[in-house]
């Protein structure tokens, strides 16, 4: 027996009443939009013209958006699609369709980022009051993305500055060369070998030349003639070589580097992502490729905060992230992985945070190991004498207190250095040759940070002794699965705009959906009050 599956019939059965499942997550959007304050919405600085159409509500795109990117739908005319065919998406919206350069734009608008840093408060603060999060710590961690952009349209600035110092060895042959020409340049040899020098010089040749036919012109042929026209011939060769190879790449060498600015590299196509390694790597040779650093906060497994950097390393962006990270003083720890255990890092959550790092440094596994214990070439297991400030080593060499040492590193941050020499004359034969160097034959010398030595010691005793060591088990369980659902179960590896901030806000759109994705889960499980439920 089988169900009958006749298709000959001419009229189609309608069904008036459109509805969805009681546990649907369409639902649970739906409310969570409607409960945002209109203050949130619609802020007063958004001032809306009175003549014309009148423009899509924020909360419909909002809605629409969120439930789109829940199921990894992520462009706009899809999207659109959606509106139309989608029984689920037509109730949210209630038949209401815009196009997608409304939704493109939605998502692009710089005031589109305010809007979502105010929900991502709002949410904060309603899983706050139903106690789905606590307020021992915040977990960050970072994961990058890769940009819409082609993997050649690279400009490195490495490359960039060796050839912009070879065009400038160039102006300066040219400069020279005008003056052998008898051509007396109104700027001098440094200024010729920038852009705006070579452009005067451009304009210095025109005239000349100018001058030249004017008077090639006035004059009788066979009277002097033939000896202008060389002098002319040879001047519009320099005219020619600097206005269309000179000048051309000096501009874009200037522009190379102003987009640039403190970075390494970044892309033609999309001039505000920076190639950076990814863990994508399909043909598995290590190719770098345009991306985006994507640095959340989180708590329960619902993301709290985000935002994007150019940085390739996650050491640098911890700072800033927490600067503009408004729910901070909700937290009693910052917790992260080892990838942000720095200096700068620990000074700053210290001193200007005020809060406790359960973040541990690069060597603390190594240096909890038996066999870093017992490795006597190690500065670290040297015995140290507090009162005189002197270290022996394991073959006996003393090292003296010398001096101290002021460093900056490459971000321009300050670190205090202390040097130890070793004496001249040691105790034995074998401790002064040993004080030696091997290969210069100069005394040997180490350096301690006794701050970075400090901070480290208080991270391990943190990371060690209890809560910080619970806590901290809890990172991976935290950060690591929500990096999961947004590549692998929402598919959202490349990011579909360009610019850092349309790449922001269409990441803090899908991390939005990944947070009610999984409230809905915690609906269905029942593990949440019944005063949230959809």
């Amino acid at each position: 027996m089988y169900q009958n599956s006749n298709t000959n019939q001419e009229t189609l059965p309608l069904e008036y009443q459109i509805t969805v499942p009681q546990g649907h997550i369409v639902r649970l959007i739906k409310r969570f939009v409607d409960s945002i304050p209109d203050s949130i919405i619609y802020p007063s600085a958004l001032h809306q013209s009175s003549e014309g159409r009148p423009a899509t509500s924020p909360r419909l795109l909002l809605k629409a958006i969120l439930f789109a990117y829940s199921r990894g739908v992520f462009t706009g005319r899809k999207i659109t699609q959606m509106m139309d065919e989608n029984i689920p998406m037509m109730w949210l919206t209630n038949n209401q369709r815009c196009s997608y350069h409304t939704i493109n734009s939605f998502v692009s608008n710089e005031k589109t980022g305010q809007l979502l840093k105010q929900v991502y408060l709002y949410f904060v603060l309603e899983l706050q009051k139903q106690g789905l999060i606590s307020s021992d710590s915040i977990f960050i961690d970072g994961t990058k993305v890769e940009a819409d952009a082609n993997k050649y349209s690279f400009v490195w600035k490495k490359s960039t500055e060796k050839f912009q110092t070879k065009l400038r060895a160039r102006l300066s042959e040219l400069y020279g060369e005008l003056v052998a020409a008898d051509v007396s340049p109104t700027v001098t040899r440094e200024e010729s070998q920038t852009t705006d020098g070579a452009k005067k010089l451009k304009a210095q040749l025109t005239t000349t030349i100018d001058q030249l036919n004017q008077e090639i012109a006035q004059e009788r042929p066979k009277v002097g003639g033939s000896q202008k026209k060389q002098r002319r011939r040879t001047l519009k060769k320099y005219l020619h070589r600097l206005a269309n190879d000179y000048i051309p790449r000096s501009q874009k060498y200037d522009n190379y580097l102003t987009v640039l600015g403190e970075r390494n590299s970044f892309s033609k196509t999309d001039q505000e992502a920076t190639f950076m390694r990814l863990k994508e790597d399909p043909m598995l040779n290590g190719q770098l490729k345009a991306g985006y650093n994507l640095q959340i906060a989180t708590n329960n497994q619902f993301v709290l905060d985000y935002k994007t950097f150019w940085n390739p390393t996650d050491t640098r962006t911890l700072v800033p992230f927490l600067k503009q990270m408004v729910i901070l003083p909700m937290f009693k720890f910052i917790t992260a992985d080892a990838g942000y255990g720095s200096e700068y890092n620990y000074t700053t959550i210290l001193d200007q945070f005020e809060q406790q790092a359960l973040i541990p440094y690069n060597k603390m596994r190594v240096e909890m190991k038996r066999s870093y214990a017992k490795k006597a070439s190690n500065p670290a297991n040297w015995e140290y004498n507090a009162e005189d400030d002197y270290y022996i080593d394991d073959q006996g060499v003393r090292f003296n207190f010398k001096r101290y040492s002021v460093r900056h590193d490459d971000y321009g941050f300050e670190k205090n250095l202390k040097i130890y020499e070793a004496d001249t004359f040691q105790l034995t034969k074998k401790a002064t040759a040993a004080a030696k160097t091997k290969k210069a034959k100069r005394q040997r010398q180490i350096s301690v940070n006794v701050t970075l030595l400090y901070l480290r010691n208080r991270a391990k005793k943190a990371l060690l002794c209890e809560p910080g060591k619970t806590i901290y088990k809890r990172r991976k369980d935290e950060v690591e699965p929500v990096f999961a659902r947004l590549k692998q179960n929402l598919g959202f590896r490349r990011t579909n705009f360009r610019g850092q901030r349309p790449v922001e806000n269409e990441l803090g759109l899908a991390l939005m959906a990944l947070n009610l994705e999984r409230l809905a889960t915690l609906v269905r499980q029942q593990k949440i009050p019944k005063l949230i439920t959809p």
